[in-house]
């Protein structure tokens, strides 16, 4: 039997303005809840520094507690940052397919 799943949905910017709210959310939801913690970035226009931190703080918590963090769907813009920043090796991002075109 598969573990449950639980998401949260990110939209527009996730900065130093809105880390806050998003890391009592995260932190709620691993507390009350077992399974992997999927982030679904397919809304989150942008990020800074300050978000790069909270996921990575989140994907160290969730291991210690043998959970992963999946950030699902990131737009392109926020691929590219996490590729420069190169956390798109430790971080595990699942990429919307591509449209099979004729």
């Amino acid at each position: 039997m598969l573990a449950p799943t639980h998401v949260i949905y990110l939209t527009g910017l996730l900065d130093v303005r809105s880390v806050g709210d998003v890391r009592q959310r995260l932190n709620h939801l691993i507390d009350n809840s077992d399974g992997d913690v999927i982030v679904d970035l397919e809304s989150l226009d942008a990020l800074d520094a300050t978000g790069l931190g909270l996921l990575v703080a989140t994907h160290r918590r969730t291991q210690l507690l043998g959970r992963q963090l999946v950030l699902r769907h990131p737009l392109p813009s926020v691929i590219r940052i996490l590729a420069v920043t190169r956390l798109h090796r430790i971080l595990h991002v699942e990429r919307t397919p591509l449209p099979i075109s004729a």
